[in-house]
């Protein structure tokens, strides 16, 4: 599918979406082309889900048009299962991305749930599927219908290392057209062959060919360039008005040159090329631990997982003090997430939580979060400092500044969902943290400073991450292996 250039879809001149009277897209021009594979980069809350709405049609264009050209089908694999879906069947859930009914629904199912290298039976429900082995039927229900143009959305999230092989391995291979966003460089490099850059500065797209980061290496080089020449230039305006205050002191004749010079020298500032601000990074922070804890704040000595189906009792004997992380490993569809919220909740059997603890839980789907709540009163609900520049001040080292602190929590972008759950445990001062995949949707510029936090936590941590070199940068004294223990 395709007309005579190639191009499958091209934004011309699209502005939407105004925010405190700016646009979140501000007259977008870009085209991709048939079977081809792109990345859009940008940060959190820029816009890129956005990009993504509006080529399925979910939002439409305030000015200008976004063409899809005719014939061509169109399919998102979205980040996260819809609410309503998840009391569905497999056999429904497919049958709605299908769109239609067909007599070899069966064949099919079977046929995506391979591609992602998944087995079930169809009447299984949906919700009772791991994190992991959602983030596997989101894609195979994009995958069902066969579309032309493959929209992905942070695919990797969930997915174990295993997953995110497979994943990469069906996009080498995949001959149709594919748009990703993900934060996850060495995955998108493995098949990327250009690059949208959505820049927050400009609301503009800037379109690169190369790999991810050959892109990313180009824009670094360009950003340095143009603030050496903007530094040159600013300096030649500076002496331009300095020289005409001379001449325009002297009087006569040399009043017209100092005008003349004054109008060069303006004409050079306007010239200055926006100095782009590369994409910023949250603050370094600290979450600070509960006063006045002693002794053992955490015990488990049995817990609970699937598997073959079926649930699983096992012993161990691990009890967590001050200053001591604790790293929960085992493949996807196990029960990680099951087990932790059955922790958090302080409803696991086997497992004890010192009483006067305060456990500060990240969830990787950030149901903890009330979405009809504003960003600022669900701060202010776990502030141990209630004082309003406390609150914006540790929101705005968050890069949730402005007007953003008064939206409802579910108007946000998924990474900036992720960032105002971080707000949330630096003003809580929990004494146990319980963190679930806290790298999911989260900018990969902002890693590093997480993980540094976490590394330098002082009361006791529970995590769960697939993402290695994110682990690797935290202290982890303890680990429990849920698949190996006996």
């Amino acid at each position: 599918m395709g007309n005579n250039n190639g191009t499958i879809v091209s934004f011309d001149n699209v502005t939407f979406g105004f925010q405190q009277n700016k646009p979140l897209l501000d007259a977008v021009n870009f085209s991709v082309r048939k079977g081809s594979k792109y990345t859009i980069m940008g940060q959190n809350g820029a816009g890129k889900s956005t990009i993504l709405k509006m080529m399925t049609g979910v939002h439409k264009a305030q000015s200008g048009s976004v063409n899809i050209f005719p014939g061509v089908s169109v399919a998102t694999a979205h980040q996260v299962i819809p609410h309503a879906d998840r009391e569905l069947t497999l056999t429904d859930f497919f049958m709605k991305s299908y769109g239609e009914h067909t007599y070899d629904i069966s064949r099919r199912i079977d046929e995506v749930l391979e591609v992602v290298n998944m087995h079930a039976p169809h009447d299984r429900v949906v919700k009772s599927f791991s994190g992991g082995q959602q983030a596997r039927l989101l894609l195979a229900a994009a995958l069902i219908a066969d579309p032309d143009l493959l929209l992905l959305d942070e695919p990797t999230n969930n997915l174990d290392q295993a997953g995110i092989d497979h994943l990469t391995g069906f996009l080498l291979g995949y001959d149709k057209t594919c748009i990703v966003i993900s934060h996850d460089a060495d995955f998108l490099n493995s098949f990327t062959d250009g690059v949208l850059y959505l820049d927050v500065q400009t609301r503009n797209v800037e379109q690169y060919d190369g790999n991810y980061y050959d892109v990313q290496e180009d824009i670094a080089n360009r950003i340095k360039k143009e603030n050496m020449q903007n530094a040159r230039m600013i300096k030649e305006a500076q002496k331009k008005k300095e020289q005409a205050n001379t001449f325009a002191n002297k009087g006569g004749n040399l009043r017209f040159v100092a005008k003349k010079m004054r109008e060069a020298a303006a004409e050079m500032e306007e010239n200055i090329v926006t100095i782009r601000k590369e994409d910023r990074t949250i603050r370094p922070f600290t979450i600070p631990a509960q006063q006045r804890m002693s002794g053992e704040i955490f015990r488990i000595s049995s817990f609970k997982v699937i598997q073959n189906h079926e649930a699983v009792v096992k012993k161990c004997n691990i009890s967590l003090n001050k200053k001591q992380h604790l790293l929960l490993t085992g493949p996807n569809g196990i029960g990680k997430s099951t087990l932790l919220e059955a922790l958090a909740s302080g409803e696991a059997e086997g497992a004890t939580i010192a009483p006067e603890i305060e456990v500060g839980y990240y969830r990787q789907d950030f149901s903890t979060l009330n979405f009809e709540d504003t960003v600022y009163d669900s701060l202010l609900a776990v502030a141990k400092d209630k004082s309003e520049q406390n609150i914006r001040g540790t929101a705005a080292g968050f890069l949730i500044t402005g007007d953003v602190v008064y939206n409802k929590i579910g108007s946000l972008s998924e990474g900036q969902k992720g960032l105002v759950a971080f707000t949330r445990l630096v003003l809580q001062e929990p004494g146990l943290l319980i963190l679930d995949e806290p790298t999911n949707h989260i900018n990969f510029r902002h890693i590093p400073v997480i993980a540094k936090a976490l590394d330098e936590y002082e009361g006791a941590m529970i995590l769960v991450s697939h993402v290695p070199e994110f682990v690797a940068q935290i202290r982890i004294d303890k680990v429990l292996d849920l698949e190996k223990h006996k």
